[in-house]
């Protein structure tokens, strides 16, 4: 017979059970405490044994509370939460950023903006860790253990603290060879006759918007066509770059190839709407006390962009 556990002994497993809720599988709760999957299932098992009663239904894909189970992460939570504070303010009494800084940041622009930053950040705080995710998906912060995350989006969850980084614009882009080859568009209405690489999204008609402010205001709605689409932007440029089309980007993707004159504007004295979101975000978790790893992160992020996302990378 096992030997009964003392309270003392268990907030380990009670922790770990919160972390189990949050994640909704054994696998990523082991992955967010950096231990086994063993490790996790026998401290479930050890505190189901204690309190006498199951915390946990287990389903070949996730995992879900008891009643009990919810009740006792319920109950604990705003004293694990104050025990986070405390510990982090007590760890940011030193003179330097240190620890881990988990971020999470779009595919495209944590590739080709925020990858070649790292080193320059890590030089100048050699005491930090980042742990960087790149995903599209608007992850819930607190539920996934990120302390921050980067978000290209024209408005971000109430829930979250943000503060906006810079802004985009879209930008029209062609090879001079393409251009050359099927010729200028003077209009936005001349698209029609060009192939015009879009991002995909399922279930919307593809067409750009676009407006000209001048003595009076103009706009124009027009559908597209192309022989290619695709969900990142990384790629719809290498298709440009091909000599496939005219390409929709946002303007960090497209930057680096304007200035070496590998990719050339299209209708720049028009500003197209809607097509990619507007602005670029800084998102962490509501708290009372933010690390000096996120405030540090934010204040570099914002110098190192400053001079403008377009000429970044």
């Amino acid at each position: 017979m096992t030997k009964a556990k003392r309270l003392e002994d268990l907030w380990s497993h009670i922790h770990c059970l919160a972390i189990l809720a949050r994640s909704g599988t054994f696998t990523a709760a082991a992955g967010r405490l950096h231990i086994s999957k063993a490790s996790v299932s026998q401290r479930i098992a050890e505190l189901e044994e204690a309190v006498g009663v199951p915390l946990v239904r287990r389903t070949t894909r996730s995992v879900r509370l008891t009643e009990a189970g919810q009740r006792l992460v319920d109950g604990t939570a705003d004293a694990f939460g104050r025990i986070e504070q405390t510990f982090t303010g007590v760890k940011d009494l030193s003179e330097h950023p240190r620890g881990v800084l988990s971020l999470t940041a779009p595919v495209a622009f944590g590739r080709q903006i925020i990858a070649p930053l790292i080193p320059k950040f890590l030089a100048r705080h050699p005491e930090v860790q980042i742990q960087m995710e790149l995903s599209d998906r608007l992850a819930s912060l607190a539920n996934e253990g990120f302390d921050v995350a980067i978000r290209h989006a024209s408005e971000v969850p109430e829930t979250h603290v943000a503060s906006v980084l810079c802004e985009t614009r879209c930008v029209l882009v062609a090879t001079p060879e393409y251009l050359r080859k099927y010729g200028t568009p003077e209009h936005p209405s001349d698209l029609r006759r060009h192939s015009c690489l879009h991002y995909f999204r399922r279930s919307e008609s593809v067409s750009w918007t676009f407006e000209r402010e001048g003595a009076v205001t103009e706009a124009f709605i027009g559908s597209v066509r192309g022989n290619f689409s695709a969900n990142n932007s990384e790629v719809l440029r290498q298709a440009a770059l091909g000599d496939l089309g005219i390409a929709l980007l946002p303007d960090f993707s497209a930057g680096p190839e304007l200035q070496a004159g590998a990719l050339v504007p299209v209708l720049p004295q028009w500003r197209i709407i809607g097509g990619f979101a507007d602005r670029l975000y800084l998102v962490r978790p509501y708290t009372t006390h933010v690390p000096r790893t996120v405030t540090a992160f934010a204040v570099f992020l914002r110098e190192a962009l400053s001079s403008g996302i377009a000429t970044s990378g």
